[in-house]
């Protein structure tokens, strides 16, 4: 048996699948692609969480459209973080081309135009659905470790929540929040001590600060209401496709703090709130976390325990988190190893610092006789990449070099015109883009504190009118003393005594 017989053998041994599958594309040997030597996943393990990471190029966001649109064809719903802004082209077919027909017979899959059904969603004042959380849906565990905060400040957050549950303050913007922070140690200053004891103001100015920080990122449009409800991201279709729900982010690249706050946030809420699937067949949402390196990069020591944590427990309520990334170092150690699907597109071997970043990712893969890892890895073209995913048994599926399928939709972004029929067509944004601003926090202790300086105000002019009007009657003479003092009524009595005398 020749090598190439054998490493088909080899691969179509190792993708055997009992269940439902996605078809990546064809495995290659030695720069050759083989027909019908189909590289899978298996729906049963894409909850398993994944990593798609390669140069500059090299073609990790067709990659994670194939992904995408698959997973819309098989049901299931799809969340991507659209950073570049070139993914909203799922929603329309491909234009076609010879070099994708090209592609698809060298695989063994007939090509398919189609385009998929989008939901176009906003973090910011870009047109889309409005994505809000109210403050108090953050709770004060994460919203501490957002702003990155000490033992002590973490206490005060608690205390201002406990404060606000106990006097029915909702919290729902950050202007609430940095309200009742100010009252803690300003008008209310005595009511927080009797209750909660003495807060510091030192500290309450460094969370503050951090809060203001948050806000230049932008965060004042996040939070608040009405607050998106995470289940309207599992929609399907007339047709039994699932939503490719893509959140527009061109516009904060520069805002590391919002996206990863964003993020948290997005997470915890779903952990919360789907139920727990145990061993299903099937993933209930997919989330495809572009330049994930924003996430990573600038989080604390906090932030990141918290993103393992959630990484770790969010695959049993069906959820699948897929990073994509340059290199896999972006993406910390204690995360990468959850991760089951790799794929990893060309790497390039420029600085001795790329060559042993190269030799460590090599590492990565399972162990295989067909391959030098670490030299496929510097000579794979665009559109080829290493694939090595978790079967129906979790266990590693062959390391095979891979020709990747070509997308179905198009590989573009959509038009002005386009992207406003989405818009039009779209039955979220009626839901969630109109603003509320109903009392809250803020409003409820603000009338509170002119209320108290009110009264304050009229106490002192009642106590001002007290002290005049006393005054006034201290001054005023009694009239029996002021006849018996007066000097008519001493002459006359003298004048008596004269007359006694004589």
């Amino acid at each position: 048996m020749g090598n190439k017989e054998k490493f088909f053998e080899h691969l179509e041994q190792g993708y055997a699948m009992k269940g439902d599958y996605i078809t990546v594309g064809a495995g290659m040997l030695d720069g050759e692609t083989l027909t019908n030597a189909f590289v899978k996943v298996p729906l049963k393990t894409m909850n398993r969480h994944g990593l798609i990471a390669g140069a500059t190029g090299t073609g990790k966001t067709k990659t994670l459209q194939v992904l995408a649109e698959n997973l819309s064809d098989k049901g299931i719903p799809v969340l991507l973080m659209d950073l570049k802004g070139d993914l909203s082209g799922i929603a329309q077919p491909s234009p076609g081309h010879p070099k994708i027909d090209e592609r698809q017979e060298k695989i063994g899959l007939p090509f398919e135009a189609k385009g998929f059904p989008v939901e176009i969603l906003s973090l910011s004042e870009q047109g889309g659905v409005r994505l809000r959380a109210t403050v108090s849906e953050f709770g004060p565990v994460l919203l501490s470790r957002i702003l990155d905060l000490s033992v002590t400040q973490e206490g005060i957050v608690a205390v201002i929540f406990k404060y606000c549950d106990d006097n029915k303050l909702p919290l729902l913007d950050l202007k609430d929040f940095k309200k009742v922070l100010q009252y803690a140690t300003g008008e209310g200053k005595d009511e927080f001590q009797k209750a909660y004891g003495r807060i510091s103001t030192s500290s309450t100015g460094t969370i503050l600060r951090k809060v203001i920080e948050l806000e230049q990122q932008g965060a004042d449009l996040f939070f608040g209401e009405k607050s998106f409800d995470v289940d309207d991201l599992t929609r399907i279709d007339e047709n039994g496709r699932g939503y490719v729900n893509i959140i527009r982010l061109t516009d904060i690249q520069d805002r590391p703090k919002l996206f990863s706050t964003f993020m948290l946030s997005l997470l915890a809420e779903i952990y919360a709130t789907f139920p727990e699937q145990g061993d299903s067949d099937r993933p209930e949402l997919v989330l495809f976390i572009d330049e994930a390196h924003l996430i990573f990069d600038n989080a604390s020591k906090a932030l990141l325990d918290q993103i393992e944590s959630i990484v770790k427990l969010i695959r049993s309520k069906g959820i699948g988190l897929y990073f994509v990334t340059q290199n896999p170092t972006d993406v910390p150690d204690e995360v990468l190893a959850q991760l089951g699907l790799k794929i990893q597109h060309a790497l390039r071997a420029f600085t001795a610092k790329d060559r042993k970043a190269i030799k460590l990712t090599a590492q990565n893969y399972p162990i295989t006789e067909f391959y030098d890892t670490a030299e496929v890895l510097t000579s794979l073209g665009t559109g080829e990449a290493l694939v090595s995913a978790l079967d129906e048994k979790g266990r590693p599926t062959p390391l095979a070099a891979t020709m990747m399928r070509a997308p179905m939709s198009r590989m573009d972004i959509l038009s002005d015109s386009e992207i406003k029929d989405v818009l039009d067509n779209s039955k979220l944004i009626k839901k969630y883009n109109e603003e509320i601003d109903r009392e809250s926090a803020y409003e409820i202790l603000t009338e509170k504190i002119e209320r108290a300086e009110k009264e304050a105000e009229k106490e002192k002019e009642e106590k001002s009118t007290s002290r005049r009007s006393s005054s006034r009657r201290s001054t005023r003479m009694n009239p029996v003393v002021k006849v018996l003092t007066s000097a008519t009524f001493i002459r006359g009595v003298l004048g008596v005594l004269k007359k006694v005398i004589r």
